[in-house]
């Protein structure tokens, strides 16, 4: 019996891979950037937020493999989807403006994305860094300011 289950493993690991879902690796084109309040803004936010909310995503070996290639493709689509610096002022809905609550509350970076990609690792002072130079470019929540 319990080689029948291993042997279905095995085969559900397999068929998985002939998903396409989370295969495609093209970026699409940069269509518009912000205006940085900085260039060690740009340098912070692409060493730490780029793969998920731009179109300069890296991808990795491991992001071939599925079910690892539908998570991180999930979570690009939803990153690009809130807030994308390569498609400012022109895709509809872009929340740059929640940047900074997101690093602040340490909501950003994910904590699962920090083991495999080391340069989103900020110290304090580059985590403060980044949220000053995210409220200078994009500005603050409103909530924020009351």
């Amino acid at each position: 019996m319990k080689g029948k289950i291993l042997a279905g493993v095995a085969i559900a690991a397999i068929v998985i891979q002939f998903i396409p879902y989370g295969k495609n690796h093209t970026n699409p084109p940069i269509i518009s950037e912000p205006k940085w309040d900085s260039p060690h803004t740009k340098e912070l936010f692409d060493n730490a937020c780029a793969n998920c909310h731009s179109h300069q995503t890296t991808y990795p070996w491991y992001t071939h493999i599925a079910p690892i290639s539908w998570l991180i493709q999930r979570d690009v689509d939803e990153g690009r989807e809130h807030f994308n610096v390569s498609a400012w002022g022109v895709q509809k809905k872009n929340e740059g403006e929640d940047g900074a609550k997101e690093v602040r509350e340490g909501e950003m970076p994910p904590w699962f994305y920090l083991p495999t990609h080391p340069e989103a690792r900020l110290t304090d002072g580059e985590k403060q860094e980044l949220i000053n130079g995210l409220e200078k470019t994009f500005g603050k929540e409103e909530a924020e300011e009351k």
